[in-house]
């Protein structure tokens, strides 16, 4: 008897996204989420990887985009017609690059905010999971956001969106900003939120070597497109990866900026 493979979580199905009618900024877009996963998608600044965010949850419209072509299915349904709000409810909640917490609310009030689409009754239980993994917030909770450091704002906009309690969170640059110690307590709390809660996690990084770390399955994108996909030792051991995103040579050593910078050999996937 064949076993059909199981449904991914979340499907993106060959998309492409315009801005203003003209832009064309994503070029046949595909990826999967398993459920109980953590994914990376990676690449440069400009790549397309905060767009696709941006396509799964519905903010491509706020900001003058659409999804011209191809599918996205969460949980089997169709939900790139959908707008942001009907996509909250269905479980997808992405925190947003650059952190974006209402700073003139102390730190539990902006937790409290992130549970608004919920009515069960549970949130005191679920700030005291927050506080579980954010021990930090606890001690600060009475603190307005706009006087958290950055590493208190990226743990704030993390904890905000578990009181939502996702299925699926979508993470657009958790290390942006942070100091190397901060980035590394940031996702090991990322890990431990998907070991131990059942959080599935797409998370767009620019970090490559973090990011790799800690996920199961990863995807290169450059430009608007997919260009490498892979489990991380294949990631890691690619040579343009490690050239190009790493700041490693092939033999392993750690390249200065300006060897980077002005490399000679072409991306395999560009030629």
């Amino acid at each position: 008897m064949t076993v059909a493979p199981e449904r991914p979580l979340l499907q993106v199905n060959n998309i492409e996204v315009v801005y203003n009618g003209v832009v064309l900024v994503l070029k046949g877009v595909s990826l999967q989420v398993p459920q109980g996963g953590i994914v990376a998608l990676l690449g440069a600044n400009g790549a397309g990887k905060s767009t696709t965010l941006k396509a799964i949850s519905g903010l491509l419209r706020p900001e003058r985009g659409e999804i011209i072509k191809g599918t996205i299915e969460f949980m089997g349904q169709r939900i790139d017609q959908k707008d942001a709000a009907e996509i909250v409810r269905l479980g997808i909640v992405q925190v947003l690059e650059g952190r974006r917490v209402f700073e003139h609310l102390t730190a539990e009030e902006n937790l409290i905010a992130g549970a608004h689409v919920r009515g069960d009754g549970q949130v005191r239980r679920d700030l005291e999971m927050v506080y579980h993994y954010f021990p930090q917030l606890r001690r600060r909770r009475h603190v307005k956001a706009g006087y958290l450091s950055g590493g208190e704002q990226q743990m704030l906009a993390i904890g905000r969106a578990l009181m939502s309690r996702p299925k699926l969170m979508l993470l657009d640059e958790p290390s942006l900003g942070l100091a190397p110690q901060l980035v590394r307590e940031i996702f090991d709390i990322v890990l431990r939120l998907n070991r131990e809660e059942g959080v599935t996690i797409l998370l767009v990084e620019q970090n490559a070597m973090a990011a790799l770390q800690i996920v199961q399955y990863g995807y290169v994108m450059e430009d608007g497109r997919i260009v490498l996909d892979g489990d991380p030792d294949k990631l890691m051991n690619n040579e343009d990866i490690r050239e190009f995103y790493l700041g490693l040579s092939a033999v392993g050593q750690r390249k200065s900026y300006r060897e980077v910078k002005h490399y000679k050999r072409r991306k395999r996937w560009l030629s």
